[in-house]
């Protein structure tokens, strides 16, 4: 099994959970469904009130990793 861990340590694909999407290390919440929230407008603390096995750093590292990226990850 190969898992892919990002530059940032929070971020991480894994081909046996959610497809191989990346999500956020230790949870099973995908990039994609974060970037969606944050769309919608929804702000760091609903998102952790929400999530709560999110960290401040994770959502940051998600945002960074969005921006880096500046489009939205593909649909399949």
């Amino acid at each position: 099994m190969k898992i892919v861990v990002n530059r940032l340590n929070y971020i991480i694909s894994n081909p046996e959970v959610l497809s191989g999407k990346p999500l956020v290390r230790g949870t099973r919440l995908s990039v994609e469904f974060l970037s969606g929230l944050s769309k919608q407008d929804w702000s760091e603390a609903e998102i952790l009130e929400n999530y709560p096995s999110l960290t401040t750093e994770s959502i940051r590292a998600v945002l960074k990793a969005l921006q880096l990226r500046q489009r939205p990850f593909p649909k399949k």
